[in-house]
């Protein structure tokens, strides 16, 4: 028999047993406890976000392997200023600034998800996300930051 997908969203690092894992995990007849301490391992770098799980289960010897997303690059950001939510007028009113380094790790992250092909590219893909948000990078507009990264100005920091 084919492996069972379950794919669920948690809260990074505080599963439980409960729902959604638990009615769904039961009837496939495998260890719940140990499927929950295995994706609290897993998600434990995103505590206090939202992030996607798939538990792949083989029905026959109830073996499973659990798949981690990465949750979406607003609410990095959004970790990153400590903010609960972005601007609701991104164009006048700025909630928070990220640095460089925040967005580097940032991009690094969510690398499997982002479109950039290299390291420089993905940079500015975060800053677009973080200009759509009302947040500044290194203290500028995200788009003055996207024209100093390609003029070279952050070469030194944005490395692959």
């Amino acid at each position: 028999m084919a492996e069972q997908k379950i794919e669920v969203l948690v809260d990074g690092g505080n599963a439980t047993p409960g729902p959604p894992l638990g009615p769904a995990l039961g009837p496939m007849g495998v260890n719940v406890v140990n499927v929950v301490k295995m994706i609290n391992e897993k998600t434990a770098a995103f505590k206090a976000m939202k992030v996607p799980v798939t538990v792949w289960i083989d029905p026959g010897t109830k073996e499973f392997r659990v798949t981690v997303g990465t949750p979406p690059t607003s609410a990095l950001i959004l970790k990153e200023i400590g903010k609960e939510s972005g601007s609701g007028t991104p164009k006048q009113l700025k909630v928070g600034n990220i640095s460089v380094a925040a967005a580097i790790k940032i991009s690094k992250m969510k690398e499997q998800d982002l479109q950039g092909k290299n390291l420089k590219k993905r940079v500015k893909e975060v800053a677009g996300t973080a200009l759509s948000m009302g947040v500044t990078v290194d203290g500028k507009d995200p788009r003055e930051f996207q024209k100093a990264v390609d003029a070279g100005s952050y070469d030194g920091q944005i490395k692959e």
